[in-house]
């Protein structure tokens, strides 16, 4: 039985230690196709955009999550229920804005970040910038626009890795005229 339950962890580190390395694959190759390293943040946050519109059905369906009602109850579903989920960490959540429309999602350990250091050359790289693409697109379909960005980065020589979010407005439906 134990030798069971092992190899299910052994496979999931094997997985997690895969996609860390195709991700940093793919980061490598955006560095050759690309000039400059905005031009590369600008690319991985326009991927991961693509992958949160198509990722937010898949958590819907998984998580039986219900509409949260405010910023707040999102920042807890996104760090408690999505974070866990997809990249099985928790992010905590700290440094609410006083009106409530700005907050910062601190991961200790960042695991798209595994194996890697920044060459000098690139030092303006966003290397997990994806994630605030997947952030801002999956929020998108949930009628939420949101700016997302990195303002601390372990690789840049911090203690942890911060993003933060900014909620900008709820977006309407725009329903053709009949359909309601």
């Amino acid at each position: 039985m134990s030798r069971q339950s092992n190899r299910g962890t052994e496979s999931k580190k094997m997985s997690s230690e895969l996609f860390t390395l195709t991700y940093g694959a793919l980061v490598t190759q955006l560095c050759k196709d690309y000039e400059n390293d905005e031009d590369v943040n600008k690319q991985l946050d326009k991927m991961g955009y693509n992958i949160g519109v198509r990722l937010i059905e898949d958590f819907l369906a998984r998580s039986n999550v219900g509409r949260c009602h405010d910023f707040r109850e999102t920042a807890d579903v996104i760090a408690k229920v999505a974070f866990k989920m997809y990249l099985g960490i928790t992010p905590s959540i700290t440094n609410w804005s006083p009106a409530g429309d700005e907050f910062s999602l601190i991961l200790e350990n960042n695991p798209l970040v595994d194996f890697v250091e920044l060459p000098d050359n690139h030092s303006s790289l966003i290397y997990s910038n994806l994630l605030c693409g997947v952030l801002r697109g999956a929020l998108e379909m949930v009628q939420m626009a949101v700016e997302a960005k990195f303002v601390q980065d372990t690789l840049k020589g911090d203690s942890v890795t911060e993003i933060r979010m900014r909620f900008i407005r709820r977006i309407e439906d725009n329903l053709p005229a009949g359909e309601e």
